[in-house]
């Protein structure tokens, strides 16, 4: 039987930890949607920031066009909003994703006085320069915690939300790629998928389940923390002692991406 299914929603997130901005279309690359990522805030010894730990960081609002960056704060008490042009050649600074060294270029002062500002906090901006390998899929990646791409079924999250007494947003869990008709958790049984038609069609893999954090809990419209959804998914998506919920995934044919293309499983797990 041939399963299918539709892209249903796509959502880059060009800082990490920022908020993200929904596409209506965008290029698939060998590290991701383009531009996911490409920037990260650290502290001053080059540690990553996010939401872990700095739950404002959810109210940060950035777009990029490959040269602009524009930041605004969603919040009371915001600045104006940042309009900070790329730097491509500055001084490149050795930071760290977790465990993962990687480079990142020092983005100025203007940036990091805009960010400390906004948050309240030591820190700078860095522009992603340089590669970073997958653990497990042969992948590349940015400034992502470990993998290019985030694939989560709406049925999904439909599945959780009838668990749930307040049903969530899918910005809590924020995927890459949203899928429509594989049925709850119909992502856990699908190994490759090519997405789109014709010779724009792209094809990605599926590497390895989530491992869910404390950010799904966060609010990303407020910033305010709670136990949700947390608390409910250890009742059932509990595995290896990780709550699971989507699935890694990286690029293996590259293409363009268009929000309504049919999505073909070619490979089951």
């Amino acid at each position: 039987m041939t399963i299918s299914a539709t892209l249903a929603a796509l959502n880059v997130y060009p800082l990490k930890s920022g908020g993200g901005t929904a596409l209506a279309a965008t290029a698939l690359t060998p590290r991701g949607l383009r531009f996911d990522r490409e920037f990260m805030l650290v502290d001053p010894d080059g540690r990553f920031l996010s939401q872990r730990t700095c739950t404002r960081m959810a109210l940060l609002r950035p777009e990029f066009d490959g040269e602009l960056l524009a930041v605004r704060l969603a919040a009371p008490d915001a600045p104006a909003p940042l309009l900070h042009k790329a730097v491509a050649n500055g001084p490149v600074l050795d930071v760290r994703v977790h465990a993962s060294h990687c480079a990142g270029v020092d983005q100025g002062d203007e940036a990091a006085r805009w960010f400390g500002a906004a948050l309240g906090l030591d820190c700078r901006l860095v522009r992603f320069t340089g590669s970073r390998s997958t653990s497990v899929g042969g992948g590349e990646v940015m400034f992502a915690d470990g993998y290019p791409l985030l694939v989560i079924s709406e049925e999904s999250l439909a599945d959780l939300n009838a668990r749930l007494d307040e049903p969530l947003p899918m910005n809590r869990f924020r995927p890459s790629i949203v899928l429509a008709g594989l049925g709850p958790y119909g992502e856990d049984g699908v190994r490759r998928l090519r997405i789109g038609a014709g010779p724009d069609a792209a094809e990605i893999e599926i590497v390895k389940p989530s491992a869910r954090c404390v950010i799904t809990t966060t609010d990303q419209r407020t910033a305010e923390r709670g136990r949700e959804p947390l608390r409910t998914l250890a009742k059932y998506r509990l595995a290896d002692q990780e709550i699971r919920f989507g699935q890694n995934a990286v690029p293996r044919v590259l293409g363009r991406l268009v929000v309504g293309d049919p999505v073909e499983v070619l490979r089951e797990a």
